[in-house]
């Protein structure tokens, strides 16, 4: 787990999840010292601060390498994503708070049984992302996937996304996911809503049930972090929490959530799936697991099919 002493100050909830993020990729081999400290810097960790993080990962032990996509699963067949081949998805912009505009990919199913906002991970709208979002809709969930980083120009305009997402308020990124439920609501008139997050996605659907009332019926955040002090007042959403049994740093959340949920009288499940580590649903990158990505894909299906249908 990241021990995130000495830099959290004057930073937000998102600032101190994406620095999080950034040392444990350096932690486990994703990234080298290198592009972390560059990637800190721009996140506006001292560079004193950052050398001290990156040096508590230097225990001196050889760490465990990272496991290739290739390699990361049990099948010898090489990695292939979970679910159906993906449905092409369409560019589409949308309106936003104060007159912004929004930008995002757009996936609409042949026959609709619900609709589901897809929310990126802190590389931005990627194609995997993108591909989640056309998964899900050959699975029959029309879905959006919003860019959030649109306030800076979309992700394809910004020369580092997990710094540029960094600079966001947290309630600007909820703002932004709102006005996009609120397309997707437009566009599936009739259906009912659901969401799913990725690691910084994930995070954020956290912090879309913690921000009030919505038209949300489920919602599946994925190792996101929690927020610091949830209530989840006012939401009506049915939860499914995936967690990765190797993830302590977000695994750390889950009894504050549990109990936040309870407390608001939320239907909600957590799955924590053995033997993986953070981002294993990520088949493009280096901790993909497929036998994994496969079995929770088919129960995000299950609780989409339960609650949105």
């Amino acid at each position: 787990m990241v021990n995130g002493a000495g830099y959290h100050g004057g930073m937000n909830h998102i600032q101190r999840y994406l620095t999080e993020e950034v040392v444990e990729d350096y932690a486990d081999g994703v990234i080298d010292r290198r592009e972390a400290l560059r990637q800190l810097g721009l996140l506006g960790v001292a560079a004193a601060s950052a050398l001290g993080l990156l040096a508590a990962c230097d225990t001196g032990a050889t760490p465990d390498p990272v496991p290739s996509a290739a390699t990361a699963g049990p099948s010898s067949a090489g990695p292939a994503p979970a679910g159906p081949s993906a449905l092409p998805t369409q560019a589409i912009t949308f309106p936003g708070p104060q007159g912004r505009t929004l930008m995002g990919a757009y996936a609409a199913a042949a026959t609709a049984k619900g609709a589901v906002l897809v929310i990126h991970e802190n590389r931005g709208l990627t194609d995997h992302i993108k591909a989640v979002g056309g998964r899900l809709a050959g699975d029959g969930y029309t879905t959006l996937a919003p860019d959030l980083l649109s306030r800076a120009g979309g992700t394809g305009g910004v020369p580092d996304a997990t710094a540029a997402l960094g600079a966001i308020s947290t309630p600007d990124l909820v703002t932004d996911i709102r006005s996009a439920l609120d397309e997707l609501k437009s566009r599936a008139s009739g259906l009912k809503l659901g969401i799913v997050g990725f690691c910084f996605g994930g995070g954020m659907v956290w912090q879309t049930l913690n921000s009030g009332p919505s038209d949300l019926a489920a919602a599946v955040p994925f190792y996101g972090p929690a927020p610091d002090a949830p209530t989840f007042t006012g939401s009506q959403a049915a939860v499914l929490g995936v967690f990765a049994e190797k993830d302590a740093r977000v695994n750390a959340g889950k009894d504050k959530l549990d109990a936040a949920l309870t407390a608001a009288g939320l239907t909600h499940e957590f799955v924590t799936v053995p033997g993986v580590d953070h981002a294993f649903f990520n088949d493009t990158g280096p901790r993909y697991n497929e036998a994994a990505a496969a079995q929770v894909y088919r129960q995000v299906l299950d609780w989409f099919g339960a609650h949105l249908t």
